[in-house]
């Protein structure tokens, strides 16, 4: 199954996208289940879950978190209590990564090698703590994404795959292919531990895009 690991909507308040879009354009392609990652809140989210179920297809929550040295993905976490600094900026990336952990979340670094807001090459090599690598970014370059394919199988962690869309357009180009049934958060968790996930391009974005 595939499920695009990396959404964004107008809850994120940095664009316009309407959940019911991101999800119908998500059925349409193909793609099994989203997963979605507002930026700084768990919470945020919320209202998108209630839109999955009205049009019948799996979402899933996580939160994208600035830190210090680069934005993460937290996955598993149930609310914002996770947010013990009271600011939503440059947190420090190490006690991200614990507080996550120790909630019994998991941590996956986003974008990394992209020139703006990406962790640097040797902070990826050196985190430690954190489950996979997310090596395919839909905003990113190939070559960004080839650097980051390269650090996951350098670091022997799984990777994953994500749009980080922002509008409609960019739904699906990056997604992750589970080799493990999902249901919800706590088998995607247990996907990614195992290792039963790579990220990729998506096929059905690719269709898609020749049909049009």
């Amino acid at each position: 199954m595939w499920i695009d690991c990396h959404c964004h909507t107008k809850y994120s308040y940095d664009n316009w996208l309407e959940p019911v879009n991101l999800i119908r354009r998500a059925r349409a392609l193909g793609l099994d289940a989203v997963c979605i990652t507002e930026h700084y809140s768990f919470e945020a989210s919320e209202p998108v879950e209630q839109v999955g179920r009205d049009e019948g297809m799996l979402v899933l929550r996580g939160v994208e978190i600035a830190t210090d040295r680069g934005h993460m993905l937290a996955y598993g976490v149930e609310d914002d209590g996770w947010n013990i600094w009271g600011r939503d900026n440059y947190l420090p990336l190490d006690a991200v990564v614990e507080r996550i952990n120790e909630l019994g979340g998991i941590c996956v670094p986003a974008h990394p090698f992209r020139e703006v807001g990406a962790c640097l090459l040797e902070s990826v090599l050196d985190l430690t703590g954190i489950a996979a690598v997310e090596t395919h970014n839909g905003g990113n370059r190939e070559s960004d994404n080839e650097l980051a394919i390269s650090a996951a199988g350098h670091m022997a962690l799984p990777s994953l795959g994500g749009s980080d869309c922002h509008k409609t357009e960019a739904v699906g180009r990056c997604a992750t292919q589970f080799l493990q049934p999902v249901t919800d958060m706590k088998s995607f968790i247990a996907a990614v531990r195992a290792g039963a996930c790579r990220g990729g391009y998506f096929p059905g974005f690719a269709q898609a895009a020749l049909a049009a």
